[in-house]
């Protein structure tokens, strides 16, 4: 113990805050950031300012990378069986559990917090409990039941409906419709990954659909099923008036293209399939949000 304290003490600074941003998931709090500007936009409505959305945006997104510290304390062991996982600072042990805590501890008070006082009491009790389900209930819920995936659904969607919260005051259409399309679409994506890596998941005891037994074929069939709810829950916004031809048109393309990697998915399940869905998945969700802030109707609404 005593000759790994000082490797830590004697690691490079760079090296260290390489392993914090590990921690956040870079790219998963980016995605956080910018589903909850948009939802804390369309909360704001005509009396939108922009530093004003973008700090309830931060806020929200410090609770999200706090998830995603606390979801790797929780799954420290199994990360250390999963190749895709292993390289993580907590399963090799580059650092301590109690800093990781302290980490995750500072960035979800701090997010709670600002939300609570900077904004609306209701955002921070919703943060809050996005936080405990994902930590609590979900992270460990992977050990049990490939139920998991709908558990984990629902806080994967809050963003959005966070950061309308903050700015509202209360869920709108606008965020529930965000909230709505995310929990969709992150079935297909998940069912994806969970296929690709279903050895190494199986290997550390998580219950994801593919590694069930008699369970081939299902991940496919599961990841259209969503992708076709998802085509006509996106536009929805078009058909309320609340959005016009461009987002209409993007959520219409970008929907098609999911279903279609979907179906390829379903017909055939293979890596190549599999990875493809996952390359347009990642694309959709940016994609369709840009599409919102880039609509005419959208920008409309939100000056007058």
């Amino acid at each position: 113990m005593k000759a790994r304290v000082e490797l830590a003490v004697a690691r490079p600074r760079a090296e260290v805050l390489a392993d914090f941003l590990v921690l956040v998931r870079p790219r998963i709090s980016a995605f956080v950031l910018f589903a909850a500007f948009t939802g804390a936009l369309l909360g704001a409505g005509p009396d939108a300012a922009l530093p004003t959305v973008a700090l309830a945006a931060l806020f929200v997104g410090l609770v999200g990378a706090s998830s995603s510290v606390f979801n790797q304390v929780v799954e420290r062991d199994t990360d250390r069986l999963m190749p895709r996982t292993a390289t993580r600072p907590l399963a090799t042990g580059r650092m301590s559990v109690r800093d990781a805590v302290l980490f995750g501890a500072v960035l979800g008070l701090t997010g709670v917090a600002g939300l609570a006082f900077c904004f609306q009491p209701l955002s921070a009790l919703l943060a809050l409990s996005t936080l405990a389900v994902y930590v609590l209930v979900y992270t460990p819920l992977k050990r049990f039941t490939s139920l998991n995936t709908v558990v984990g659904a629902l806080p994967g969607a809050m963003p959005p409906l966070l950061g309308f919260v903050a700015l509202a005051g209360r869920p709108g259409p606008w965020g529930w419709l965000l909230f709505a399309i995310v929990f969709a679409w992150q079935f297909p994506h998940f069912f994806a990954i969970a296929w690709l890596y279903q050895d190494q998941y199986r290997r550390a005891g998580m219950r994801m659909l593919p590694c069930l037994p008699g369970a081939r074929g299902l991940a496919g069939r599961q990841a259209l099923a969503y992708s076709l709810l998802l085509l006509p829950v996106s536009l929805l916004p078009g058909v309320r008036g609340q959005a016009g031809i461009v987002y209409v048109a993007a959520a219409l393309m970008l929907g098609l293209a999911y279903v279609a990697s979907s179906a390829c998915f379903a017909r055939r399940e293979s890596r190549a399939t599999a990875r493809a869905l996952v390359v347009v998945s990642l694309f959709y969700l940016p994609l369709l949000f840009s599409a919102v802030l880039f609509d005419p109707v959208v920008s409309r609404v939100l000056r007058n």
